[in-house]
């Protein structure tokens, strides 16, 4: 009798939903947030995966792009840190001194952000939790304006964004142009756009082994895209800086 798994069942087992994200971030920080010590595994719905190294989330400033620590440094008053991760843009504003709450989906990232000393609460855009209070600045690092996840989904979560920010508040994030996408994603740049999709937006989630994060969408919007969405928004688009050395930008928005 053949008890080979494989030919009792043929058809190949999906990934267990779990926290993905959360277990690599916190086995790196656990590694001390060694380089390498920790894989991140993105796989996109046409099949790609891309490998990147989890220490990235635990960068200090000093190794942050010049742009990125321009971005960051214009942050005030009471901030809320969207997508915060292990905590490597909220870290360093406690330590000048702001109040800073973190929000993160991943319940292993957020004990590694409340470890590091982050007020973090589990949630994400647009559905915030009840009794997040009221903020200044409200942020985007890490590229994070990508969780604006298209032009359609974009509105719900800028209005989201906007009902927890004080009058004046500024929503300051990192995004990136997609570009003509070259060899290796300009076939799904223009999959996308046969299937009613902006050019860059992604359908994504994060594995470990044999769990991953449920698929989420992620928006690599051009500039020009961006300001499209945000002029339906209650947000106004106050300035855009481009990285002179590659296809980031940090936008800042007020509201």
């Amino acid at each position: 009798m053949d008890t080979d798994p494989a030919a009792l069942n043929p058809y190949p087992r999906q990934p267990r939903i779990d926290d993905a994200f959360g277990r690599i971030l916190a086995r790196c920080w656990d590694a001390g947030a060694a380089p390498w010590s920790a894989v991140e595994l993105i796989e996109r719905d046409d099949g790609l995966i891309a490998a990147n190294d989890a220490s990235r989330y635990f960068a200090e400033p000093e190794h942050w792009s010049d742009l990125e620590r321009w971005g960051w440094e214009q942050a005030a008053g009471r901030i809320l840190d969207v997508g915060c991760g292990g905590g490597r843009h909220a870290v360093p504003w406690l330590a000048l001194g702001h109040e800073v709450v973190g929000l993160e989906p991943s319940p292993e990232a957020v004990r590694v952000s409340r470890e590091r000393g982050v007020e973090a609460v589990i949630g994400l855009v647009p559905s915030l939790p009840e009794g997040l209070g009221e903020f200044d600045t409200i942020a985007l690092f890490g590229n994070n304006l990508g969780l604006l996840g298209g032009p359609a989904q974009a509105l719900e979560v800028l209005a989201a964004l906007a009902a927890v920010a004080r009058p004046g508040a500024q929503l300051i994030g990192s995004g990136m142009d997609p570009g003509d996408g070259g060899a290796a994603h300009a076939d799904y740049h223009a999959w996308n756009l046969r299937r009613g999709r902006a050019r860059g937006q992604l359908r994504v989630r994060v594995r470990d082994g044999a769990t991953t994060t449920p698929w989420f969408d992620y928006w690599l919007a051009t500039p020009d895209e961006l300001a499209a969405a945000v002029a339906e928004s209650a947000w106004t688009l106050e300035a855009l800086e481009r990285d002179p050395a590659g296809p980031g930008y940090i936008a800042r928005l007020r509201c």
